[in-house]
């Protein structure tokens, strides 16, 4: 404690929000809607759930469980765009939103109606940067493994594969075993392999695939939503460079370096993930010191989700705040500063008005900052 408040005591202390709004998504509509649940509720909270209405059978399990084991602390309420703009402009203490890109901005520009604070867990093109350094049988079946698992429709999923020509080449075969390893000559066959959520969204994903050059997949079927693993080797322009891919489409980009991928990375949004399969370790300094992500990981992607003692989110337009174990609690409380001062003996005596010689020097001296003095007016 300052000389000025003794005797005192002060702490801090974790405090529950209040209200919070959990938002889910559809692409993992049970985890990423129930993760921040749990924060949420350890840190003393209720909450209100939207879950997707594009899972409605993940919707209405929860609507239907939901209340019988957490009645009085947990609401669900299902529905589209009308039930969620209700919820948004309703008073809560806190808003977590999970999803895309263009629902968080509505997701903010509501909040700020109330002055609700947000937390953001959005997407983003996460890309993977491969040099010659690392061993490409193991670095294709990871890459392989985090971006066709869901079939690609998972947000820290590698976006685009960035590396030099003499990479790319063996790489892409090395990719081509990878998934005939996890998922069979036929993954339309799998039972490991996903389907595309809807048809709107298999309709995008088809479009983006024709718009560029397939060297490996590309098999569809529109009627089960199957879209098979996929790389391309697209051209400058084309529309999957454009935006976040969110399915199994994998595109290999050239790269003279490890400068223009760095160079390429910073030129678009900040990535919710990095990924960098290099054992060389001042290609490992490099992408740490010179770009910014939510996350950035050595030779492996997404497995930074399993680790409960890392935050989890994005910066800039990958979000913004995190969660996850302790981050979760944090996320989800009000750290309130206490102070406790007896009323005897009351030392404030000495900083009260009026002011004479005497209590000018004591302000000065205990309160002002260094290398200043009290002076009146």
């Amino acid at each position: 404690m300052p000389l000025a408040v003794r005797p005192a005591k002060a702490w801090t202390e974790l405090t529950p929000l209040g209200v919070v709004l959990v938002i889910g998504p559809w692409n993992y509509p049970l985890q990423l809607l129930l993760a921040p649940l749990a924060g949420a509720l350890a840190a003393g909270n209720t909450a209100v759930l939207k879950p997707s209405e594009h899972a409605p059978a993940t919707s209405a399990a929860l609507a239907r469980w939901i209340p019988e084991y957490l009645a009085g602390a947990v609401q669900v309420v299902e529905g589209g765009i009308p039930e969620t703009t209700a919820l948004l402009a309703a008073q809560v203490d806190h808003i977590f939103f999970t999803g895309g890109e263009t629902a968080a901005k509505v997701v903010l520009r509501a909040a700020a109606e109330n002055l609700t604070p947000v937390t953001l867990e959005l997407g983003g093109k996460s890309p993977a940067y491969v040099d010659a350094s690392t061993d490409l049988a193991g670095a294709a079946k990871r890459i392989a493994w985090g971006k066709f698992i869901n079939a690609g429709q998972t947000c820290v999923a590698p976006d685009y594969v960035l590396a030099t020509k003499d990479v790319l080449v063996p790489l892409e075969r090395e990719l081509v075993k990878a998934i005939g390893e996890l998922f069979g000559p036929d993954a339309s066959r799998s039972d490991s392999y996903g389907r595309i959520v809807n048809d709107q969204h298999f309709a995008r994903l088809a479009a983006l695939a024709d718009g560029s050059t397939v060297v490996h997949g590309g098999q569809r079927n529109a009627a089960t939503r199957y879209f098979a693993p996929t790389l391309l080797r697209p051209a400058p322009g084309d529309a999957l460079m454009g935006e976040e891919i969110f399915g199994p489409l994998l595109p290999l980009v050239p790269v003279a370096g490890r400068e223009e991928a760095i160079r390429r990375i910073n030129d678009g949004a900040k990535p919710l993930a990095l990924y960098v399969f290099s054992g060389d370790e001042g290609t490992r300094r490099a992408f740490a010191d010179q770009t910014s992500s939510g996350a950035l990981c050595f030779d492996v992607p997404a497995a930074h989700l399993m680790v409960p003692g890392l935050p989890f989110g994005g910066v800039g337009a990958s979000g913004m705040g995190a969660y996850h174990g302790e981050y979760s609690l944090r996320t989800f409380s009000h750290e309130r500063a206490t102070l406790a001062k007896p009323l005897r003996p009351d030392t404030l005596e000495l900083i009260y008005p009026p002011y004479n010689k005497t209590k000018r020097w004591v302000v000065s001296t205990l309160v002002a900052p260094v290398g200043k003095r009290f002076r009146k007016n």
